[in-house]
């Protein structure tokens, strides 16, 4: 779906790391783009075992639920 390499912007990761993470960002994206497709571009999504958060919202499209130990946000961004 993305093509080119990411672009760090701010971070404390070692390298490794960073890069890891990017290769599991980018298969996410590649496997799992159908809210885009289905309901439109601009949507969030927080996953973890424990987080906090503050956001504004489109009425409507947001979501927190639990699966197991793991906790999900999904929300669409509020237009500014």
């Amino acid at each position: 779906m993305l093509e080119g390499k990411g672009v760090v912007e701010e971070t404390d990761m070692p390298l490794k790391m960073q890069n890891e993470a990017m290769a599991y960002a980018c298969e996410a994206l590649d496997l799992y783009d159908e809210f885009d497709k289905n309901y439109g571009k601009g949507w969030q999504c927080v996953v973890g075992p424990n987080f906090g958060c503050f956001f504004s919202h489109t009425p409507g499209t947001f979501m927190y639920f639990s699966l197991e130990t793991l906790n999900f946000l999904i929300y669409k961004g509020a237009s500014s």
